[in-house]
């Protein structure tokens, strides 16, 4: 049976040597300085964990489309942070900071295009279904990041939209990648939607997390400034539920003007020219999370969306030591929260 060790050895081999063109450098040096700069590589660390559900060692047959998923992800992470103004990822530059934006661009497109040649190593057998899973996910990537943006012009967005957008922007990407690694081990179809179930819960409790730790993380744990989304009045989790949540207080009579939805609108509207009018304006949304509970939401759903990860899980009938494999990662993906 391969064990977590074996996993964490397999991928850190994976990623020592990405195996990127060496001209022109211009081109490839930013990929190898994003896959460089490391991460938990969650996706991969997925499919392997859902591959070795079912094998007993690794072959040839996963480790590139393992890979593949990646490269993928970090080529939306490049792209991202062009659209997102962002200076730091995962506590050193980002690529359009280090280099340039058409850079950046130029430099995301081939890292798509490698992901797709590492995909099509997939084996034969499974590879109409590898390669349909794996387009279908890119282009829903893509649809979650277009509403994310479309939500930057927008005053207030319900909840249910706001979960749409997760699920496609993160979520999805976590569910193929369990689903890839089972496909590509043999699994039953029932065992794969499963496992993609699993996937796609984890990977929204995964982005509320993430919402959450940018308001109340550690900066040295989470690898960027905290507060960034309440700075850029990015329509996060905790935003959404703190409107929708002062709004219906506010029509039951229950809650004081200073966290009414009208305060917290202000609160957002604060000044940002400087460095302390951004930490004034963070303390006092924070402020204002904290007193309508929104922080200890956040942590209920995140503790919501795993349980439910964890059902799906149980439904497939593995023996209870690999049902085990698939608890451990879940813990270890929202350790910084739950």
């Amino acid at each position: 049976m391969i064990n977590e060790a074996q996993i964490e050895e397999t991928l850190n081999g994976l990623f020592e040597n990405p195996g990127f063109a060496a001209e022109p450098a211009g081109l490839y040096d930013p990929l190898r300085y994003m896959i460089g700069i490391g991460g938990k590589r969650v996706r991969p660390r997925l499919c392997l964990t859902a591959y070795s559900l079912f094998k007993d060692s690794f072959s040839d047959e996963i480790l590139q489309p393992a890979a593949a998923l990646e490269v993928f992800h970090t080529f939306t992470l490049i792209h991202d942070d062009i659209m997102d103004n962002s200076d730091m990822r995962r506590s050193q530059p980002t690529v359009w900071k280090k280099w340039n934006g058409n850079t950046a661009i130029l430099s995301g497109d081939v890292m798509c295009i490698d992901s797709y040649r590492r995909i099509a190593k997939a084996p034969v057998k499974v590879l109409p279904q590898v390669l349909e899973l794996f387009t279908a996910t890119a282009a829903q990537v893509c649809e979650g990041q277009q509403y994310d943006m479309n939500f930057e012009e927008m005053k207030e967005v319900p909840m249910e939209d706001y979960m749409k957008m997760i699920g496609l922007k993160t979520a999805v990407l976590l569910a193929c990648s369990a689903k890839l690694g089972a496909l590509i081990a043999g699994a039953d179809e029932r065992t794969c939607d499963y496992l993609y179930r699993f996937g796609y819960s984890l990977g929204l409790a995964f982005q509320i997390a993430d919402d959450y730790l940018d308001t109340f993380g550690d900066t040295n744990v989470f690898g960027k400034k905290i507060g960034g989304d309440i700075i850029n009045n990015k329509k996060s989790w905790l935003l959404t539920r703190a409107i929708e949540k002062s709004g219906e207080m506010e029509k039951s009579g229950v809650i004081s003007h200073s966290i009414g939805k009208t305060a917290l609108q202000a609160a957002m509207a604060m000044k940002t020219g400087n460095e302390a009018e951004r930490n004034a304006k963070i303390e006092k949304v924070k402020s204002i999370y904290v007193e309508l509970g929104i922080d200890e939401d956040a942590k209920y759903e995140i503790i919501k969306q795993h349980a439910q990860a964890m059902d799906f899980a149980g439904m497939i009938g593995l023996p209870r030591v690999r049902y085990e494999m698939l608890h451990r990662y879940a813990d270890r993906l929202l350790g910084r929260t739950k």
